[in-house]
């Protein structure tokens, strides 16, 4: 069983930086497609950046220019840079893993992290 464990995550004025990790318990080469979500209180779960089974990365528009996704094959290792922080960016985020139909289709979820902006 894949496991995705996110850490990185706190309290933080708003404009400043947080990196969020996410250590996956095998070879990210393992998925399709890996990337980072989130959640806020009465909000449906939403993309905000991932890596497509391509390799280009794609953003939600309400974090392009302030956040960065990348990742460390070696230490099977997802990261997610949030500089510039708003308030509106407060919200549970979650590492996702996915594989193709082709090979399977399975889908992995972190148990997430709580990022909260003050004003």
């Amino acid at each position: 069983q894949v496991q995705l464990v996110e850490s990185g995550g706190g309290l933080v004025q708003a404009g400043g930086s947080l990196r969020l990790s996410c250590a996956a318990s095998e070879s990210i080469f393992s998925f399709d497609a890996m990337g980072w979500y989130r959640q806020a209180p009465g909000k449906q779960r939403e993309l905000v950046a991932r890596f497509t089974s391509s390799g280009s990365t794609n953003y939600a528009d309400s974090v392009k220019g302030r956040f960065n996704i990348s990742r460390d094959n070696a230490k099977n290792t997802m990261y997610l840079q949030m500089s510039y922080l708003k308030p509106d960016d407060t919200a549970v985020y979650y590492c996702n893993a996915a594989t193709s139909t082709f090979r399977g289709g399975y889908d992995y979820w972190g148990q997430g992290t709580q990022v909260t902006v003050s004003s």
